[in-house]
């Protein structure tokens, strides 16, 4: 049988901030997208990897991937992408199976419209917030736990 190591206060109030801090800055972030280009920002977190695509285009498990959504979950979201206009679904040429999605060229002027204000909102409530030093401190942390997460040992995501 494992013992459970417990955080210590210390690790309790860093935990807690640190989770606490990023909710309410992807909370603002979502506000701050969705006044200003009605625009949800988990829809933004799968416009933007497949405006960076080559033709802008991914297959659906490529892009639930980037957008860390379940396939089913990103399905929605493209349903609701494609009401819009902004994104196609395409049956994968070399794959009977698979489906891509691709970015319309409304779509691209909708990442294009939002992207300004999306940077300025993460400039003003983070980065210009931090030092040299720390913004380097929370490049490390976010590579640390790319690398520590991409180890696990959990089942993928439900379909």
């Amino acid at each position: 049988m494992t013992t459970t190591r417990w955080l210590n206060a210390d690790e309790q109030v860093a935990w807690r901030s640190f989770v606490d801090g990023f909710r309410a800055l992807i909370d603002v972030l979502d506000r701050q997208l969705q006044a200003d280009n009605n625009l949800p920002h988990t829809y933004f977190e799968v416009l933007i990897p497949l405006s960076e695509a080559e033709d802008r285009t991914l297959r659906m498990s490529e892009l639930a991937e980037a957008a860390r959504s379940s396939r089913s979950r990103l399905s929605h979201a493209v349903a609701r992408l494609e009401e819009r206009g902004w994104v196609r679904r395409l049956n994968c040429p070399t794959d009977r199976r698979g489906q891509l999605a691709q970015l319309t060229d409304e779509g691209f002027a909708a990442v294009e419209a939002a992207a300004p204000g999306h940077v300025e909102a993460v400039r003003k409530y983070l980065i210009d917030r931090l030092s040299p030093e720390q913004l380097k401190v929370m490049g490390e942390i976010g590579e640390l736990l790319l690398a520590s997460t991409s180890e696990s040992d959990l089942p993928p995501r439900p379909g």
